[in-house]
């Protein structure tokens, strides 16, 4: 009668419906995020040539909580300081099935001020 809701398979049907239209270029790279309860992982992949150009996450960084806000600002303004080092600053952003808000949005927002363009 009626189904339990399992919202890990639910995050990652709505990632494959999003990934038919989010291809990462050699041009145009593809910036990934995985969120967990306690971490937040951000990568930027060129997924014609499938290597992953630059990465960051929450463990690297001594003294942050990936858990919260700051920790995804933290990891938002790495990964785009690696990528820019790399000389990507056009990306595509692939928010990985989750809602824009919250730890997402500020990775985001923290990735646009530190000068990836998306």
């Amino acid at each position: 009668m009626f189904k339990p809701v399992d919202k890990s398979a639910q995050r990652a049907k709505r990632h494959r419906r999003m990934r038919f239209a989010i291809k990462g270029t050699p041009e145009r790279p593809r910036l990934n995020v995985f969120r967990s309860n306690k971490q937040i992982y951000a990568q930027i992949i060129d997924d014609v040539s499938g290597i992953t150009l630059a990465q960051a996450n929450s463990r690297e960084i001594e003294g942050i909580n990936g858990s919260n806000i700051e920790g995804a600002k933290k990891v938002g303004e790495l990964v785009a300081k690696r990528a820019i080092e790399k000389n990507v600053k056009l990306v595509v952003f692939d928010r990985g099935g989750y809602l824009y808000h919250g730890r997402v949005k500020a990775l985001a927002d923290a990735a646009r001020e530190a000068g990836l363009e998306f």
